[in-house]
């Protein structure tokens, strides 16, 4: 029999992967070197002042180790390519449930949300084969108002996309520049049409946005019953309307909260989701959106079925990563808002090995790869009721642990039935039961904040896969911070929770080698560990600096060969990254950044991250969700474009970055004054310049910080 048409294609990054290579074996030989020099000197020397140079190892075993597990990113990196040109018909296609969460009207503007909804709704995909879902753990009445707004609109907007091939399916970015080369090769009736679709937009938005300003709609109830919403049901319209009407299935969930029992952030959201669509529309696929992550390609389902159908893969594939693009990044891009190294080389790398991280968002997964390992998938397939794709047992137990009476399900009210048990598969019943609380841990996990990141970490020890796909045309695109202050917190709460994971017992160096290959067990590593830096960092930014002012030589002549191990360890470490950058498409510019701000990160978020993890280990302080705000402000829009850090609400965060500042600025110009009395540059070469490299890397932090006091005085 012959093998199937190829629907997509890999290439391993040979020439990259090589140089790779031998530069880990260079740069691990230099690093070697210098941990050497470092240890001898330290027990075999008289002259060494211990405590300073004892920190100093410190610091540099600890980036050494970092550097170390970061090279499983640089072993094999791969790049894919699909031809959804060549993907089954319609009728051959696998059901889609699209997962969209929301939480907070407020700091998530409820019509930037419905614009996710209605993107998703306008994918290029049968619509009876997809369902799409919103999640509001806010329950706020503006945003279950804002959706039955959304639904009328998507009747016209949908068949106007499809009528005329729109790619922008988004509606807000479409009628931006952003879109602006689809609406220009038009007939008049297209600019006809056009006219009246965005004239019904701006009524959308603007009867959401008047019902948004009374502050007692926009505020989130989180003492509430389970609402589920079927605001349109494929099903029963599907013979009546043309091709270009039909629409997918659109279902409102608000799960429900009580204080007294556990809700489980996001993760909680995600599984009450699973269990609801279920019983609904029960799809094998679900994409998870964040609400503020729009489709940009209405193509990428069927891209992402290039790999889900493909069955020499397909048993063990557990989902389809895209990365995360963001429109509102400026040239500057002062914040590295757009993660370059994480989208355009570390998701590579894994993808070389058994596939890249779960992101959060933009990803298609197996729904039967949350219950089960690949070897286990037959035995749900042929068994449905032992998972949460059908949940006639799970439903069954819940009435009788909880005495509900059943509904009866005569075919005139069964949808009523559906929704009842809708309902009671979204309250509170399942989290609070010991039991079902334990099974839930095999849908989304619950033993991180960063459900996805962990839940994506436990099926790649289950034995699953994962595959990286970073088209041309990004599929996905959201919004990302634009202030200080927002950047800080979500960096801190990522790092508390990852160095969590990597200091437990599911550590990827201790719990993930076991279950994965050594590699990916390193790139798993780096993740967790990576927040260690900040310790790293902190004591490179002050102990070398003190000496220098009190005349303290803690690195080799300038004469000494010794110097130069130190030189090749710095200098390598530089053109490696400015290689990564380099080759990805970007410029100097960006690698300047990317220093900066993984340095300036590094002594702030990451250290508040390590220090909020050791609170909540030690009962100090409760795990709390921490929303990113997405309200776009004009204010810090426009120092942002301007390429000037806003510090505004992040006085925290400023505090060890306005130390580190000022005591590099005492300690250099002090420092270079004993230098020069005392004629020793050689000597202290190598701290007067690594004093005025964080000098410059610190020039943002003052610049930003001395405009804003002259404004407040």
């Amino acid at each position: 029999m012959a093998d199937p048409v190829p629907l997509h294609s890999r290439t391993v990054q040979q020439p990259r992967a090589t140089i790779n290579k031998l530069h880990i074996l260079f740069h691990l030989t230099a690093i070697l070197l210098l941990l050497y020099y470092r240890t001898t000197n330290l027990f075999y020397e008289n002259n060494v002042p211990t405590l300073s140079w004892s920190l100093v190892t410190v610091s540099e075993l600890i980036i050494a180790f970092i550097w170390f597990l970061s090279q499983g990113f640089r072993w094999l990196p791969v790049s894919r390519s699909v031809f959804p040109e060549k993907s089954p018909s319609d009728v051959r296609l696998p059901g889609i449930d699209v997962f969209v969460c929301t939480a907070d009207s407020k700091k998530e503007p409820t019509v930037e949300v419905m614009n996710t909804v209605i993107s998703a709704l306008a994918l290029d995909y049968p619509p009876e084969k997809l369902s799409v879902y919103l999640s509001d753990d806010g329950g706020s009445f503006i945003t279950l108002y804002a959706i039955k707004e959304a639904h009328e609109f998507a009747k016209s907007w949908i068949p106007f996309c499809r009528k005329y091939g729109i790619k922008t399916r988004c509606p807000e970015a479409y009628f931006s520049l952003l879109a602006e080369d689809e609406r220009l090769l038009w007939s008049d009736q297209f600019k006809v049409e056009e006219e009246n679709i965005k004239s019904k937009y701006e009524i959308f938005k603007k009867n959401v946005e008047n019902v948004g300003e009374k502050d007692e709609n926009n505020c989130a109830q989180m003492d509430r019953p389970p609402c589920v919403e079927i605001l349109h049901d494929n099903r029963k319209d599907e013979e009546n309307n043309e091709d270009k009407n039909k629409m997918p299935m659109l279902v409102y969930v608000s799960r429900e909260r009580r204080p007294s029992y556990p809700h489980r952030y996001k993760a909680g959201a995600l599984n009450a989701l699973l269990r609801v669509s279920g019983i609904i529309s029960n799809a094998p696929y679900v994409l998870v959106l964040d609400c503020d992550m729009y489709c940009n390609d209405p193509t990428s389902a069927r891209q992402a079925m290039c790999f889900h159908l493909d069955p020499h893969m397909s048993r063990s594939l557990a989902f389809v990563q895209y990365p995360q693009i963001f429109y509102n990044v400026s040239k500057n891009d002062i914040y590295d808002g757009q993660a370059r190294s994480a989208y355009t080389t570390k998701w590579q790398g894994m993808d070389g090995l058994r596939g890249p991280l779960l992101s959060g968002t933009g990803f298609y997964l197996k729904r039967n790869a949350l219950f089960g390992s690949p070897n286990q998938e037959d035995k749900y397939l042929l068994h449905p009721e032992k998972n949460f794709g059908n949940s006639t047992k799970l439903i069954a137990s819940l009435k009788s642990n909880y005495n509900i009476q059943d509904v009866s399900r005569k075919e005139e009210n069964s949808s009523v039935s559906i929704l009842e048990d809708a309902k009671l598969l979204a309250s509170c019943a399942y989290e609070a039961n010991t039991n079902w609380g334990k099974e839930a841990s095999i849908g989304f996990s619950y033993g991180c904040m960063l459900e996805s990141t962990f839940t994506g970490y436990l099926l790649h020890c289950k034995g699953w896969t994962s595959v990286y796909l970073y088209p041309k045309r990004p599929c996905f695109m959201g919004c990302t911070t634009i202030d200080m202050k927002d950047a800080m917190v979500q960096l801190m709460k990522w790092n508390s929770e990852l160095i969590k994971v990597g200091l437990s017992k599911f550590s990827p160096l201790t719990y993930g080698v076991s279950r994965m290959s050594i590699l990916q067990s390193m790139c798993y590593g780096y993740f967790t560990l990576q927040p260690l830096l900040s310790v790293a960092l902190l004591l490179y930014s002050i102990v070398p600096q003190l000496c220098l002012i009190n005349g303290t030589a803690l690195y080799p002549k300038v004469s000494s060969p010794w110097f130069g191990v130190f030189s090749v360890v710095y200098l390598s470490s530089l053109c490696q990254h400015l290689y990564e950058v380099l080759s990805t498409g970007a410029t100097f510019r960006t690698f300047w950044n990317e220093q900066k701000m993984w340095f300036i990160k590094s002594v702030s978020g990451s250290l508040f991250g390590c220090l909020d993890a050791i609170m909540k280990q030690i009962g100090i302080q409760k795990a709390n969700l921490r929303l990113t705000n997405k309200a776009v402000d004009k204010e810090k829009l426009e120092k942002y474009e301007k390429g000037r850090f806003n510090f505004q609400g992040a006085a925290m965060f400023t505090v060890p970055l306005i130390i580190l500042g000022i005591l590099n600025l005492v300690c250099f110009f002090g420092g270079l004054r004993r230098v020069i009395l005392e004629n020793n540059i050689e000597v202290m070469f190598g701290q007067v310049f690594l004093s005025s490299f964080h000098l410059l890397l610190s020039y943002p932090i003052l610049q930003g910080l001395i405009p804003s006091k002259r404004k407040r005085n």
